[in-house]
């Protein structure tokens, strides 16, 4: 991103597996995190601790990156962000998505974790055709 910036732009959205135990609470922990400025904080914490996502160990993340953990909790509990989660559930659906992560530029879908050099062929390629 650093190396486009102000050229691209990054869009995230979430899609919790419905198979997992966790995966919606872990999205509405990301964004209580984000709602006090550390999603990647919280998110490199996930990566890092999946399978262990239960309440009481998120909250324990939430302690570990400084968040506030009464903001955090409240959070977590009234379930805040559910409705947009849903949304990007619905979305992700209507996309025919089955893997995460996966990827749009311009429309391009990109499928699973793929090396620096991957992204940037396709994005130096569709920045090429825009200023056309």
């Amino acid at each position: 991103m650093q190396n486009y910036r102000g050229k691209i732009r990054l869009v995230i959205k979430n899609y919790p597996y419905k198979y997992r135990d966790y995966s919606h609470i872990a999205a509405e922990a990301s964004l209580a995190a984000r709602d006090q400025g550390k999603y990647w904080e919280m998110h490199d914490v996930l990566l890092k601790k999946s399978p262990h996502l239960d309440r009481n160990s998120l909250i324990q993340y939430a302690r570990e990156i400084g968040l506030d953990v009464k903001k955090f909790t409240e959070s977590l509990d009234t379930m805040r962000h559910s409705a947009a989660i849903e949304r990007d559930k619905k979305l992700a659906v209507s996309l025919d998505l089955y893997n995460t992560p996966t990827f749009f530029i311009n429309g391009i879908k990109v499928i699973g974790n793929r090396p620096y050099d991957y992204f940037k062929k396709i994005i130096d390629e569709e920045l090429k055709h825009a200023k056309k």
